[in-house]
């Protein structure tokens, strides 16, 4: 969080009454906030502050909001919400797809986009104090700190998101116990309903990615028929 511990947002949108709308309202809510007109702004921002979230809108000129999603999870684990037109659900899949953490559909009310990205920064992991003793799963060559709710491949840190952290701290507090698609739902704050347990299915498919030899055939996150997901460490 930022230094001061009001954390710093930064709001992408080509749309100048939207982006001083929502600034607005934000600061009045307690956040520090950086607005940014387009992509290109954004990068040239990001390359010198840190954010404790994004709030990107997908329908841009020049580069799009989910090019831009997949671009920055190259190199930083930042939340990032998406803003997307209402009804394109692909658009969504495709956000969740590029490394987004949730998504909004427009027209929203302000509040529930404060609602969004409280439950966002609540599923971001605090430090925890140095000196307890760290525990371990191992998942093939790859080692998972669960204190930390960091992810390791040799030397290497492997980047997740908070919603890939969050999914982790889920699964590794009952390891070889699945837990359903609903409960994961509820367990990251999101809304029930069927739209948001394909987010999860998507959200799963992209850390299979991350953690799985061959992710086609997990070993490591397995689908358990009728009974959700379940993490198998050796």
């Amino acid at each position: 969080m930022s230094a001061n511990n009001d954390p710093h947002l930064l709001i992408v949108d080509d749309d100048e009454r939207i982006r001083d709308l929502l600034k607005k309202f934000l600061i009045r809510a307690g956040f520090l906030v950086t607005a940014a007109r387009d992509a290109a702004h954004a990068r040239r921002v990001l390359s010198g502050l840190d954010f404790d979230l994004i709030v990107l809108d997908v329908m841009m000129p020049g580069e799009d909001g989910l090019s831009l999603t997949a671009a920055l999870r190259e190199t930083m684990a930042t939340p990032i919400l998406l803003l997307t037109a209402r009804g394109e659900t692909n658009d969504r899949i495709k956000g969740l797809e590029a490394g987004a953490d949730d998504y909004l559909p427009k027209p929203f009310e302000p509040k529930e986009l404060l609602l969004r990205i409280n439950a966002i920064l609540r599923r971001m992991p605090e430090s925890q104090p140095e000196d307890i003793a760290p525990k371990f799963l191992q998942l093939g060559e790859i080692r998972y700190d669960i204190d930390r709710g960091e992810m390791w491949q040799g030397e290497d840190l492997i980047r997740l998101t908070s919603t890939e952290i969050q999914l982790m701290k889920i699964f590794s507090a009952q390891p070889g116990e699945a837990v359903s698609r609903a409960k994961l739902v509820e367990d990251l704050g999101r809304d029930r309903g069927q739209a948001q347990e394909r987010a999860v299915d998507v959200q799963i498919t992209r850390l299979r990615r991350k953690i799985e030899p061959n992710p086609k055939q997990p070993q490591y996150l397995q689908t358990v028929r009728g009974a959700g997901y379940m993490l198998a460490p050796d």
